[in-house]
């Protein structure tokens, strides 16, 4: 049978058939090696996977993971030089921020969005909150809009208190599988709540299928919201260290950078302090925002971009 991985808690995987629909409860057979990557989590929700019926009612085995189209990936926050993958096979991610209560950095958006760019997976900006803004917050956070948007990156601002702006986004939902994702403290589950009503996520909540003192708050799970509408909610991520990139290759991910590399004297230019570097003369002349240049150099000092 094949399936399609929905919760996870690290030792047990619920499963949605394809077929039936129905949920299995599966273990993994062995140990699944991915070639070349050093994960601490071999299945991640979203993934499709072949299974054996074993023992009891709807219980069964997992014995092939098929090929990923994408996912996004972090560190470990438990195994020193590991990855872990937060969820695949997506077809648009959101990352949900706030420039209040707690605020957003520049760094940790611009991560996500270098991770979503590697895997050409489409994302979208969620500015979350909007109804605690006063005017400053409000002028500022039309600058921090302007600044994506001149890049290409969709932004959206809504509450998932007051229900303004969440028309657009579940429009955005529709015939998708869609990942929620953010820092914790932004509203995420709050924000999936409401826009969705009935699947009132409790993220302390662990479900009957679950092994009792696990911490699931590490692993994603998906919903089914609609015909052929998948919603992937994620913990709240408190560092997203990003990996498998070369140091040279991490600029590629920066469409504003992208846009200027064969302008750059050297070819293997990391846009440092080479002599003819397009990228540092348009930070200069504040063609690429500084905030956006910042956070580049954080990533190439990042310990995982030199691997």
């Amino acid at each position: 049978m094949i399936g399609t991985v929905i919760k996870s808690t690290g030792s047990w995987y619920l499963v949605r058939a394809h077929a039936d629909g129905l949920l299995y409860k599966c273990r993994l057979r062995g140990k699944f090696k991915i070639k070349g990557l050093k994960v601490s989590n071999p299945l991640a929700v979203g993934d499709e996977v072949t299974m054996e019926l074993e023992g009891g009612a709807q219980q069964a085995v997992i014995t092939e993971i098929a090929t990923r189209r994408n996912y996004i990936i972090r560190k470990s926050t438990h195994k020193a030089h590991h990855a872990h993958i937060v969820a695949s096979n997506l077809d648009i991610a959101f990352l949900v921020v706030t420039l209040v209560s707690p605020r957003t950095s520049f760094g940790f958006i611009d991560r996500f969005l270098v991770t979503a760019e590697a895997y050409s997976i489409p994302a979208v900006l969620l500015f979350n909150k909007i109804d605690l803004y006063d005017e400053e917050a409000m002028a500022y956070l039309q600058q921090v809009v302007q600044l994506y948007e001149q890049i290409g990156y969709q932004c959206l601002t809504c509450s998932a208190h007051t229900g303004e702006g969440l028309e657009p986004i579940r429009e955005m939902l529709q015939g998708k599988t869609s990942l929620f994702s953010g820092h914790s403290g932004v509203g995420k589950s709050t924000l999936v709540n409401a826009l969705v009503p009935d699947l009132d996520i409790k993220t302390s909540e662990i479900s009957a299928f679950s092994d009792k003192g696990v911490h699931t708050t590490t692993f994603a799970e998906m919903f089914e919201v609609g015909q052929d509408t998948y919603l992937i909610d994620t913990p709240g991520i408190k560092e997203l260290g990003v990996v498998e990139m070369k140091k040279e290759e991490i600029s590629h991910y920066y469409p504003e950078m992208r846009a200027r590399l064969n302008k750059c004297k050297y070819n293997n230019c990391v846009h440092l302090n080479e002599p003819g570097c397009a990228v540092q003369e348009a930070v200069k002349k504040g063609k690429i925002a500084l905030p956006r240049y910042e956070s580049y150099l954080s990533l190439l000092q990042d310990d995982d971009s030199h691997r």
